[in-house]
């Protein structure tokens, strides 16, 4: 944390969201948000002018299953058994080029495994989705020189998310009324990509108050100007009242993620206790905001703990949900004023999200 130890990396986190969001679960938040963003924290005693390579794998796992509406969970779904059931596992093979000791460049490639569990009639019945997500991009800099910045540095992104990853995936899908299947979209919280290339700002910082002892924190924001991406919600025809309001074919939202905590090195070893607040947004910062998506934000505190030898960093960081809150929806708002019935649908959250993951250094 100067850094007392060199290969000791600041490592950002889903996602997330997971792509990849956030909120965990129904909420589709596609990217874990700024893995390895602020890959390592300048030193001022060792010039990195001649530039190296760092390369990250991190993966992710959730299981979405309590079902929330607003802030309040619906217990009668995971008492009746009729609650869904997301498993995600995804991940990011993330290589970072560092050319000197202000500029760098990070291009993110994500692949995805999914599953979703649901109810039809009596009987159980999973989609899957699997393959590569949306790629991303992002320029990094470091504000303050690090010969003169010793304890602390502010670092800035802009990048590019790309539509990689297929926003129609399909599989087969169990009807117990005529016990057949049909082929059809599988739920916007396991498709493998949102459909629209997005601009991704990126804000990392870090304060040192000793060689041990620090703050530091996070913020990330993609914004996807493209409003739908063209993919129905369901194969089964949708209500006039669903088609009016824009809930029939899926949005492509834009989704953030703040991070912000102590860490502490001790050998070793780095330990970080912070909070997270991932969220997909009702509206979108650019462009409209029709088309089907469950918005939503999820507060969790955030362990973590980093091992460090020679080149080579191992980390795990596993974010407990504290409140989990799926928002009311654009196509909601417009049903409850075209019907005059309050509408509000609800998402399945997890409890919590394991990150594990090795970042290692090379020339």
């Amino acid at each position: 944390m100067k850094t007392s130890i060199k290969t000791l990396f600041a490592l950002f986190i889903l996602f997330s969201i997971a792509q990849k969001a956030a909120a965990q679960g129904c909420v589709a938040i596609r990217s874990t948000g700024g893995i390895c963003a602020m890959a390592e924290r300048p030193d001022s005693t060792t010039s990195s002018s001649g530039g190296y390579w760092l390369f990250n794998n991190n993966d992710r796992y959730y299981k979405s299953f309590r079902h929330f509406i607003g802030k309040q969970e619906q217990y009668q779904r995971f008492a009746l058994h009729n609650n869904v059931i997301n498993k995600v596992v995804t991940t990011d093979e993330t290589l970072t080029r560092v050319f000197n000791d202000r500029w760098s460049l990070s291009v993110d490639l994500p692949f995805a495994d999914n599953s979703r569990s649901q109810l039809s009639g009596g009987s159980r019945f999973s989609t899957h989705s699997a393959g590569l997500g949306d790629i991303s991009a992002t320029g990094l800099y470091w504000l303050f020189n690090p010969a003169k910045a010793t304890h602390g540095n502010i670092q800035v992104g802009m990048g590019l998310k790309f539509a990689t990853g297929a926003s129609n995936y399909q599989d087969y899908f169990y009807n117990s009324a005529t016990n057949s299947r049909a082929l059809g979209p599988v739920d916007q919280s396991i498709q493998l990509g949102d459909g629209g290339t997005g601009v991704i700002a990126d804000v990392n910082a870090y304060y040192n108050f000793t060689h041990k002892f620090g703050f530091y924190g996070n913020f990330f924001y993609l914004a996807n100007p493209r409003d739908v991406n063209g993919t129905l919600r369901s194969s089964t025809p949708a209500s006039a009242t669903t088609i009016a309001t824009t809930g029939d074919v899926l949005s492509v939202p834009d989704q953030y993620l703040i991070r912000f905590g102590a860490d502490l090195a001790v050998n070793r070893f780095n330990f970080s206790a912070g909070l997270r607040d991932d969220c997909l947004p009702v509206h979108d910062l650019f462009g409209s905001s029709d088309g089907f998506r469950r918005p939503g934000k999820i507060l969790s505190a955030e362990p973590g703990v980093t091992y460090s030898i020679k080149n080579i960093a191992f980390y795990a960081y596993v974010p407990i949900a504290i409140i989990r809150d799926r928002t009311q929806s654009v196509p909601d708002i417009r049903q409850t004023e075209l019907t005059g019935v309050y509408t509000h649908g609800d998402a399945a959250f997890a409890d919590y999200v394991v990150n594990v993951g090795v970042t290692v250094k090379f020339q």
